[in-house]
């Protein structure tokens, strides 16, 4: 698959078919004391319950990061904090829905540094800092604050945690020394303020949405994956989606789910993902595992990085979800005018 042909339907492996994945109840390390997997975190959690502590820096393959996503009825705000071992990379983006006007800064420091990632989630801040960039993630009572500056544009967002709030934590194996940690927090609440060229915007509570994407693991050099998520409220009920493909094909795991109302209802399946990013406005098509979703997109956030051995090539395209999950033992929900993203993303790291 590149970007300049349509993707065709990404079929199954018959390893995902055979194994449903095992859910964690109760918090366990990620990593054995020689550093390896720990055999008994392989699975899936409603909460974070997977201790990352042993994922530190030194052997080359550590990757870490915290990325938002806030949706706004006027604009989308993200902004990543990561280390890769060797770099700092560190990113903040501001966009403009009604112009597509768009201000943005990245920053690829090397060797890392001005860089502060907690051990695992809200145990402590997250910060990032590079020339003219700055981001600050703090643990605040009922929920995480959010503060970004660069030039020309800041933000100041207060991502809510509601009580009973349910979110996807997966651990996926591809070897007992390659493995990655993900925890996608989608349909948090927001609000607070957006400030570009002086002028101060609402992140209106009620209509603002955050999404959190908590990584930690040790990577393969190369290698391609989906993501898709999108947060909102449809027929009256609070509609999260997650789901994601390629990285985890063959591994017994997934990150897929959706999310009615703060509930997880986990989709065991690999999921058939069709589109085609050189035409990138017609529909993605998502289904399987009850899951029946189209993807409209509005604009494709294109970046392009190539530092020699650390290269990347992303296509996140944000958009409206709509379709159909059935809920499994129970009801068929309708889903429309949920706003969000899906992407296409290979890396070279």
């Amino acid at each position: 698959m590149t970007a300049e042909s349509s993707a065709p339907s990404r079929p199954r492996h018959p390893a995902d078919r055979a194994r449903r994945e095992r859910e964690l109840t109760a918090p366990v390390s990620l990593t054995l004391p020689n550093g390896r997997v720990n055999p008994d975190a392989i699975g899936w959690a409603r909460q974070p319950l997977v201790d990352t502590s042993g994922i530190g820096r030194g052997l080359g393959r550590n990757k870490r990061w915290e990325y938002w996503n806030v949706t706004t009825p006027t604009h989308i705000l993200a902004l990543t904090v990561s280390s890769i071992d060797y770099a700092a990379v560190h990113e903040v983006w501001v966009f403009d829905r009604a112009t597509e006007r768009a201000w943005g800064k990245s920053a690829t420091v090397i060797p890392a540094r001005g860089v502060e990632l907690p051990a695992n989630v809200e145990s402590g801040p997250a910060r990032g800092r590079a020339k003219d960039l700055e981001i600050e993630i703090l643990r605040q009572a009922g929920g995480a604050r959010l503060r970004a500056r660069i030039p020309d544009a800041s933000f100041d967002v207060f991502a809510a945690l509601p009580e009973h709030h349910e979110r996807l934590a997966v651990v996926v194996p591809w070897s007992t020394t390659r493995f990655q940690y993900t925890v996608k927090d989608v349909a948090r609440p927001a609000s607070g303020s957006v400030t570009i060229d002086g002028s101060t915007y609402d992140v209106p509570a009620g209509e603002s949405w955050a999404v959190l994407d908590h990584g930690r693991g040790r990577w393969p050099y190369d290698i391609s994956w989906n993501w898709g998520a999108g947060s909102g409220s449809s027929g009256g009920r609070t509609i999260g989606i997650q789901v994601g493909g390629g990285w985890t094909a063959g591994t017994g795991s997934t990150e897929n789910a959706v999310f009615i109302d703060g509930r997880l209802h986990k989709i065991h399946d690999e999921l058939d993902w069709d589109y085609g990013i050189a035409d990138w406005r017609t529909p993605w098509r998502i289904s399987g595992g009850g899951l029946e979703a189209s993807f409209t997109p509005f604009y494709d956030k294109v970046t392009r990085t190539n530092l020699g051995i650390v290269a990347s090539r992303t296509d996140q395209c944000f958009g409206h979800w709509g379709g159909t999950f059935a809920v499994p033992g129970g009801e068929i929900v309708a889903f429309d005018g949920i706003v969000g993203f899906a992407e296409e993303v290979r890396n070279r790291w």
